[in-house]
This record gives structure tokens, sequence and C-alpha cells, in this order.
């Protein structure tokens, strides 16, 4: 991945390749890499037509993966107004942070997630399956407090047009404890 003609924006491509040391760094230690998900997720899979504002990672050793982000020149944001539950990198503008131990509390088949090489360098990062996030944006908006991510899932899906339909179905369906399905994602309202 290179950053001339790269489909994602410039800062979320630095994210990106941060992501990518942090997760090689832990490989190294042979621990588990942390796994992208969330907003992150989609902006990777979207090539930043879904924007975020923070990089969300889980991992099951949450504390050895702060020390690598320490050491690549990550902070706790401090003082009046901040957050402090991230992660920032100087001058991204994006922030990290460990939302679980497991992907999607542990719903995501492990055998489906995805490890992303080409990042320069030889770096990688580990992401969700695209179908698992399509099916966590329709648990959002299934559960009411989100409506607007039902327009995300279709885009991405959009996007995916070679998703297994019969996994995606499947999640969707355990996500949304059987209230919506793919043709949900395909219908328009």
């Amino acid at each position: 991945m290179t950053e001339p003609g790269s489909p994602w924006r410039p800062e979320f491509l630095k994210a990106l390749e941060l992501l990518a040391h942090a997760s090689e760094a832990m490989h190294a230690r042979g621990l588990p890499r942390p796994i992208l998900v969330g907003g992150g997720a989609a902006e990777y899979y979207s090539a930043s037509a879904l924007m975020t504002g923070d990089i969300d990672v889980t991992s099951p050793v949450q504390p050895e993966l702060e020390e690598e982000l320490r050491r690549l020149g990550f902070v706790r944001p401090s003082g009046s107004g901040r957050s402090l539950r991230g992660w920032v990198y100087p001058d991204l503008g994006l922030g990290f942070e460990v939302v679980g131990s497991s992907p999607l509390d542990g719903a995501v088949d492990p055998a489906r997630l995805v490890l992303v090489e080409q990042m320069q360098e030889g770096a990688a990062f580990v992401i969700i399956p695209v179908e698992d996030l399509i099916a966590d944006r329709m648990g959002q908006y299934a559960s009411g407090s989100a409506p607007e991510m039902l327009e995300q899932a279709r885009r991405l899906l959009a996007l995916h047009p070679d998703a297994d339909m019969h996994y995606l179905e499947r999640r969707i369906r355990t996500e949304t404890l059987g209230e919506h399905g793919v043709d949900d994602i395909r219908r328009e309202d």
C-alpha cells in the first residue's frame, strides 16, 4: 500500500501503517495481533468513502498492546475536556482505542479474520471480515441507537457484492436477534 494513488485518505493510511507496526511488534513477541473493528474497518473496506474519527481495535492482551503503542510514540490525552480512554499519535488526528478483548464479543469466526499484508515494509494487520462488519452495522441499526448504520451496511454490501451471503445472513440474524436479514439491506425504504 503506497500513498500515491491510495484509495484511503492520508491520515487514515498513516493510522493503518501505525497499526501494522504495532501488529508486527505484537506478533514478534509471540502475542496475538490486534484486530481492527468498528469505523476503522468500515473506512478500510469502503476505501475512505465512510470515514472514522478513531481506530478501534480488540486485543486480549491490552497492556502489552499499549506498551507497543507507547513505543511507537502514542500518548494518552490529558487535560480538561479530553477523553482518557484512548491513545493518540501526535499530528495524526485519529485516536486509537482498545474496545474489547475479542471482536464483537467473540461472535466473529476466527478463521474468517483477514490478514492485510500489503503494508509498507512488510508490516501487516488483522481486520474483521466485511460480513461481520455489515452484521455489526445492522445490529446497531436494529437497536434503534444508530439509524444511520443501515445506510453504512448498504454501502458496504454494494462495495463487496462477493461477500459470503450465507454467512452474512446468519450473522445479521444473530446481531439483530432475528429481526433483520440480507434482504433488509438490499431493500430501499
